[in-house]
């Protein structure tokens, strides 16, 4: 059985600090493709925010329970509903991590959404969603492409 958080690793020759305000400009990158709605602040220690997709499909409710600057994000799911799946607090408990580490000269983001796994019943269609955000949204940011 396969119970791997879900993953995504992208490369830049951006510096960790230009990677970092990216990160925390969550708006910029999170939005554009469901018809995002956020609410409340999303770059310090202790800020919550919530974001809602496709007129609440998706609702998830973030604390930033870790963050060091130009290494580390931490969000906390604190509160969720994903309408389309049984059990609608799935997300609830799980964290979504930001690691920023450098190597040779350039900076490698590792995504984890530790507790997203196959065994989650929302898996397929938010490990996709995410997969679509990191790869069309983020990583053009951060790679300058």
């Amino acid at each position: 059985m396969n119970t791997t958080d879900f993953t995504f690793t992208i490369n830049s020759n951006q510096t960790p600090e230009q990677v970092f305000k990216i990160i925390t400009d969550v708006r910029s990158w999170w939005s554009g493709i469901y018809s995002e709605k956020f609410e409340g602040p999303t770059e310090k220690l202790n800020d919550e925010f919530s974001f809602t997709a496709e007129n609440g499909v998706h609702y998830s409710k973030h604390k930033l329970v870790e963050v060091i600057p130009n290494r580390r994000i931490v969000w906390q799911v604190i509160d969720g509903a994903l309408s389309f799946v049984e059990k609608q607090d799935e997300w609830i408990g799980t964290q979504v991590i930001f690691d920023i580490l450098e190597e040779d000269g350039t900076t490698k983001l590792k995504f984890t959404h530790h507790g997203l796994t196959p065994q989650m019943e929302c898996y397929k269609a938010c490990s996709g969603a995410w997969s679509q955000y990191l790869k069309e949204k983020l990583s053009p940011m951060i790679t300058n492409k």
